[in-house]
């Protein structure tokens, strides 16, 4: 019978954890969603390398990584102690330090005042999500965003197509 309640504890676990995981993914990121937490940022010895993106690590650059949210995201990353913020985009997967939840390039991290600090206290905002691409690359995939014909419309289609 002692199996019964830790069966019971175990599942509660995993549907938690699910949840949490879920929360986290940025399935349903929406401008206005925010986080608090630690962020660190990385520099020279990333200089050149590729990120999950696909683009070229530029640490000069206002960008950052995020283990979920889309690339192209735009954040108002707010130093909590000092107030001053930035404006970042994501561009990298990362951080890969447990207790963090964002990790800056160095222009990023010098702008809020934190290249002194390992670990920086910070409060990001959602303000810009990347434009929905269609299937094909960044072709709309609908069929109304097709090029207009000479022809007359059928049934159903308007009259006259969207400038």
């Amino acid at each position: 019978m002692e199996a019964l309640p830790r069966l019971a504890g175990a599942l509660t676990l995993a549907v938690l954890a699910a949840g949490s995981v879920a929360a986290r993914a940025g399935v349903s990121a929406t401008v206005g969603d925010e986080e608090v937490g630690k962020a660190s940022w990385y520099g020279d010895a990333h200089h050149g390398r590729r990120t999950a993106s696909g683009e070229t690590f530029d640490m000069n650059a206002l960008t950052a990584a995020h283990p979920t949210l889309p690339f192209g995201t735009r954040l108002r990353v707010t130093h909590a102690k000092t107030g001053r913020s930035v404006v970042v985009r994501i561009n990298d997967r990362g951080p890969h330090a447990r207790d963090r939840i964002l990790d800056l390039s160095y222009a990023a991290a010098r702008a809020l005042g934190g290249l002194g600090e390992n670990v920086i206290p910070v409060r990001i905002r959602v303000i810009a999500l990347p434009a929905r691409r269609g299937r094909r690359g960044g072709r709309p995939s609908c069929r109304s965003a097709r090029a207009p014909t000479d022809r007359p419309p059928r049934a159903g289609e308007p009259a006259s197509w969207p400038a």
